[in-house]
């Protein structure tokens, strides 16, 4: 071996021991507030997750989160990325001014399963009137500003697809016009996988006529900025990149409405549809409605009788506090944690309504809604 390759390979070794003594300094973390998630937890060692191979599988992700030194080394990651002109990282597309974008993949077969899932509730229900709201995500609207080369699936192909297998008794609500009308204002976060409230405002007024009532006017709203450092989910996944932070607004009805909303999985009640302690937080998009529970109930001030079951993701958290100025009673249910008997809560809580609210690429791999055969 020549000197040059001794001394290469020695390096090497000299590195990895240094990583290997690093890794042991240092304290595991439990939660990332860059990356917004819990991080992995050291792998029980035991014979059987040896055997299958599991105690390997865990303890090659319990490394990736934990490396020492993680920040600085996503930095240099970044900073090599951009030398070579990359348009992508982690998955996220880097857009035309500032926007960050998920490509939306060819739906597979959990999207017909879900398509059934409901229609199948619905047949089974069908004294209850049902909607259902899939909003499309910023890519969708925006496929101008994706980088060259840049793919992403046809979502409102998904859509007419999803509408034509959907029990007919099911009223679809389309929005992805009225948004692309609205598409030069804020209406979806730049470097989250959310929409704004404004986004949802404009959902709300083509929804209202679905629903049969009539939508408050923009002007009949006080709108109040409450952040200008906002990074969401796909700023989490290019950590180390420059991105600029985006604004959260809060549409607040000059009408004086009364709400209690109960969150039932805390059993605590609040008289409002917005948290402000998480504007402290990093994850600041949990401000509204307080981020994800399994049932959230909320009664108003509205005497019309009406009540209303959403089962959603969180793009109905920005949209609820529209609704909840039409409907006596709303019971937010998220059917990742919510697994009591549905119909058994529909009938009980003499909810005549239902409406299922979801984004198109959450609802195309969602397998949650399978609690609804229940």
């Amino acid at each position: 071996m020549r000197i040059t390759d001794k001394i290469i390979v020695t390096m090497f070794v000299c590195f990895l021991g240094m990583i290997c003594i690093l890794h042991m300094m240092t304290r595991d973390t439990t939660f990332s507030e860059q990356e917004n998630r819990i991080l992995e937890k050291k792998p029980t060692l035991s014979l059987k997750n040896v055997l299958t191979g599991k105690f390997m599988d865990q303890y090659e992700l319990y490394i990736s989160d934990q490396f020492a030194w993680k920040k600085s080394w996503l930095q240099i990651k970044a900073v090599s990325e951009k030398a070579m002109l990359k348009q992508e990282s982690n998955g996220i597309y880097f857009g035309k001014d500032g926007f960050l974008f998920e490509r939306f993949k060819e739906p597979q077969d959990q999207l017909n399963k879900n398509i059934e899932y409901i229609s199948n509730f619905a047949e089974k229900n069908k004294h209850l009137d049902y909607y259902m709201l899939l909003a499309p995500t910023s890519v969708e609207i925006y496929k101008e500003k994706l980088p060259i080369f840049g793919q992403s699936y046809s979502q409102k192909e998904v859509l007419d697809d999803i509408q034509k297998k959907l029990l007919h008794s099911i009223e679809f609500i389309t929005v992805t016009d009225a948004l692309i009308d609205h598409k030069n204002e804020p209406i979806y976060f730049k470097t989250d996988h959310h929409w704004t409230m404004q986004g949802a405002y404009y959902a709300y007024t083509q929804a209202a006529q679905t629903f049969g009532f009539e939508p408050y006017s923009i002007d009949d709203f006080n709108i109040e900025m409450l952040s200008n450092d906002f990074y969401g989910t796909f700023a989490s996944k290019v950590v180390g990149h420059r991105v600029e932070p985006d604004k959260i607004e809060m549409f607040e009805p000059l009408k004086h409405t009364t709400y209690s909303v109960q969150f039932n999985d805390k059993n605590e009640i609040s008289n409002s549809l917005f948290a402000r302690s998480f504007l402290k937080k990093k994850d600041q998009y949990s401000f509204f409605l307080n981020g994800n529970h399994s049932l959230v109930t909320i009664k108003s001030s509205v005497k019309n009788g009406r009540k209303l079951a959403v089962m959603k993701d969180s793009y109905a958290h920005v949209f609820i506090p529209f609704l909840a100025n039409h409907f006596e009673e709303i019971y937010v249910i998220d059917l990742r944690y919510f697994h009591h008997d549905i119909n058994d809560f529909i009938w009980e809580n003499s909810v005549k309504e239902v409406l299922f609210l979801y984004n198109v690429v959450n609802f195309s791999t969602d397998t949650s809604l399978i609690w609804l055969k229940r």
